[in-house]
Formats: structure tokens, C-alpha cells, sequence
């Protein structure tokens, strides 16, 4: 399996990467945190690292470690915006439950 953007996604990426002026790329990872156990963690990349498992999707590069992959392996990053919010929405396959919040999810 693999880990891809929607076209929405990927556009909001590259125009992020573009007013910033740097960067590779999207990280996807998890960690440990609140009340459903794991949470999704997004940052831009500016180098490789030679541990990353790297997608790409619509012309984004995303990059996964391998401890990550096992939680997250077949996810779709959305960008949605609803009214006045706006922010990246995970379709993954591989989540049994989430917190109430939506900030947190189990596998």
C-alpha cells in the first residue's frame, strides 16, 4: 500500500512549499498521545533522512518512517475547509476508533 494526497492536498503542500521558499516535502508520522493513544503529526521537510519510506503523490513527496507506516500504511491526507476552518483530514484504513475530539485515534 502506500500513503497519497488528494489533489486538494497536494495543492495546498506545494503552495505552502512555495511561500515558504524551502522544503521536500510532507512528513507524516504518529506518537503517543491523547486519550484514543495515537495522533497524527505533520511537518514540512527540508532534508532526507535515510530512515524515511518516501510516496509521492500528485507530484508531493511524503515521507514515513517505518515505525509510522504500520499505523498509517494506506492513508489518504484530504484538505478540507468547512466555513471558516480549514486543515488536513486522514482517511485511514487501518483506525478501529477515535477520540471524541477527533485529535486522536486507535488501531
Amino acid at each position: 500500500m502506500a500513503i497519497t494526497l488528494t489533489g486538494k492536498a497536494a495543492q495546498h503542500v506545494r503552495d505552502y512549499l512555495a511561500r515558504r521558499k524551502k522544503g521536500i516535502g510532507l512528513r507524516l508520522s504518529v506518537s503517543t498521545t491523547g486519550c484514543s493513544g495515537l495522533a497524527y503529526k505533520l511537518e514540512y521537510v527540508d532534508e532526507l533522512d535515510s530512515s524515511d519510506i518516501v510516496f509521492e503523490s500528485y507530484g508531493i513527496k511524503v515521507f514515513v518512517d517505518q515505525k509510522s507506516l504500520a499505523y498509517i500504511d494506506g492513508t489518504e491526507l484530504d484538505f478540507v475547509r468547512e466555513g471558516l476552518s480549514e486543515g488536513f483530514r486522514f482517511k485511514n484504513p487501518n483506525m478501529k476508533d477515535e477520540c471524541g475530539c477527533g485529535e486522536s485515534f486507535r488501531v
